[in-house]
């Protein structure tokens, strides 16, 4: 008799996990899943730490925190605009765009350190 489909092909018995690092591998898996499909749990579960290796001190008062804010987007401007200089136009303007953008958030800030009451 004329079987109308061939055979399966044979398949291996032995389940993926089974090799020295099948937990980790298992453990590395289940946590990728959780981060595409259920990203609300790893939001609860987290312990809301912010990242220590950019974290502020938490000593420091507003005035020296703002301060440092403006240093850095006033260099931030300046590296925008010397950069600027370099390119052609189309990408001169968007560099120049940024460093506006900047300009004003450091404008923002040095507004805010004016309205700072120094603690005696």
């Amino acid at each position: 008799m004329i079987k109308p489909t061939p055979n399966p092909p044979e398949t291996d018995a032995t389940s993926p996990y089974e090799s020295l690092d099948s937990k980790r591998l298992h453990e590395a898996a289940e946590r990728a899943l959780d981060h595409y499909l259920n990203p609300a749990a790893l939001i609860n579960t987290s312990n809301n730490e912010p990242e220590r290796m950019y974290l502020a001190n938490p000593k420091s008062d507003t005035e020296s925190l703002l301060a440092n804010a403006s240093e850095t987007l006033g260099s931030a401007s300046e590296m925008l605009n010397n950069f600027a200089a370099t390119l052609n136009n189309s990408h001169r303007k968007t560099a120049l765009g940024i460093a506006q953008v900047v300009m004003l958030g450091e404008l923002a800030v040095n507004q805010a350190l004016d309205n700072v009451e120094i603690a005696q």
